[in-house]
């Protein structure tokens, strides 16, 4: 782990605190930044539609059109979903289409909702995948709206 990747991380987590809550869904936060270290883009769940999630928001801003991905990093709060039911692709298929290579994120997606192997089909696919567990916490606070407040 390095101080940049512990950084967006951490920013990542913070921008999930503007997601509208949703007791039927994680409140996400995900930033792009690209090989030079710059911000490239960022989304939050729920951030132009009660179906988007932070990856698709992140992934389809405009300021991405027509931009490399290959040597880029998302940062995502929680484990890309590797299964969905608000739309036809998941949010690890929206990552490897668009051919980043690289995902950081704090918390695996616990099975509350479905059974996610985002890290795993990532992987799978030759993406390098780095979980700050240490972080965790914070993202399970950021959610205490579906953990509950005893978590």
């Amino acid at each position: 782990m390095s101080g940049a990747d512990r950084r967006w991380l951490l920013a990542a987590i913070e921008l999930s605190r503007s997601c509208p809550v949703a007791t039927t869904a994680y409140a996400v936060g995900a930033i792009v930044v690209g090989a030079d270290g710059g911000e490239l883009s960022r989304g939050y769940s729920r951030e132009a539609d009660p179906a988007d999630h932070a990856e698709e928001s992140a992934l389809g801003k405009p300021a991405l059109t027509g931009v490399d991905l290959r040597r880029a990093t998302i940062y995502t709060s929680l484990e890309p979903c590797s299964t969905r039911r608000s739309r036809a692709r998941s949010c690890t298929e929206l990552i490897l289409t668009a051919g980043i290579r690289r995902v950081v994120f704090a918390m695996r997606e616990p099975p509350t909702f479905a059974d996610c192997r985002g890290a795993e089909t990532l992987q799978e696919a030759g993406v390098e995948v780095v979980e700050l567990a240490e972080l965790a916490g914070l993202v399970q606070r950021v959610n205490a709206h579906v953990f509950g407040s005893g978590r």
